[in-house]
């Protein structure tokens, strides 16, 4: 019994190693996306190919099925909407902005778990949303330009759209086929979308660039999902959710580091505001899941 225990414990550790991985790659998508000077549309469509090939691969070798539903379609749609608005978030507000403001996507789950499902909030649910929306509503009370307030409302619509696809993955079930063929949707219809009209916007590359695009889709999304799926076979949601949070803290970092860009001090309170809310909620409802 000491020795199954022991081997749990093993697997639980390595995994959530595994995750603290993922966040610190999936934080590096705001450097890299600010030092290619392609059209939004453009990176998010070739970073989406390069990454559907590494899924694909992974499905294939692991004997995944794909699994082709409303469940996995509607996933596919939500997470397709979250990667563009996200690189154009990016590019025309600060890479603390674009994904503090994905990152509120649970909030975004709530309210849309009450519009159309019907489901009722709790009380504390109520408050986080209030309190996440007073964190969002300080990220427009900087003296941007305007590119960047649309980048802060794309940065809204990426957390709307990965809650989109976060409620629909729930709504499948615990389903690794439904799950992953909507994260290899989601990257086939980025591709579509944004390789041919991002192309058309775009002037030319260097070679460079060619290689921080090849960072982006091979480190930065399509090895860090193929973790991801390992890692929460036996990663706790909680931890999951809470080590997760490496990629809002890091990303800007590395930004400020190798861009020299810097939020203004109302987005920094704004981001406080969101991440303590989230991760507030996220553990309060472990507990009432867990009681």
């Amino acid at each position: 019994m000491q020795s199954i225990n022991t081997s749990n414990q093993n697997s639980r550790r390595n995994a959530m190693l595994i995750m603290a991985l993922c966040g610190v790659m999936w934080s590096l998508g705001g450097i890299f996306i600010k030092l290619i000077s392609w059209s939004p549309l453009l990176i998010a469509g070739i970073r989406s190919i390069i990454s559907a090939l590494i899924l694909g691969g992974y499905m294939w070798y692991k004997k995944v099925p794909i699994k082709i539903c409303k469940y996995s379609i509607g996933a596919g749609v939500g997470l397709s909407g979250s990667c563009i608005c996200f690189v154009i978030a990016t590019k025309l507000t600060t890479a603390a902005n674009a994904i503090v403001l994905q990152y509120a996507a649970p909030v975004f789950i709530l309210i849309i778990s009450a519009v159309f499902l019907k489901q009722k909030l709790h009380k504390k649910d109520v408050v986080v949303v209030a309190i996440t929306m007073i964190g969002i509503i300080l990220f427009f009370f900087d003296q941007l330009s305007p590119g960047s307030l649309v980048g802060n409302f794309f940065g809204i619509l990426a957390g709307i759209t990965l809650a989109i696809m976060l409620v629909m993955t729930g709504l499948g079930g615990k389903n690794d086929s439904i799950r992953m063929t909507g994260i290899l949707i989601a990257h086939c219809l980025t591709s579509v979308i944004g390789t041919p009209i991002g192309l058309m916007s775009t002037d030319g590359t260097t070679g460079i660039e060619i290689l921080y695009i090849v960072i982006l889709g091979v480190f930065q999304l399509g090895i860090p999902y193929v973790l991801f799926a390992i890692a929460t076979r036996d990663c706790p949601p909680l931890a999951a959710s809470l080590i997760a949070m490496l990629e809002p803290l890091l990303n800007p970092v590395w930004v400020a580091i190798f861009v020299g860009e810097l939020p203004g001090i109302f987005a920094l309170v704004g981001a406080v505001i969101i991440i303590v809310a989230v991760t507030w909620w996220c553990i309060d409802d472990n507990k009432s899941v867990e009681s």
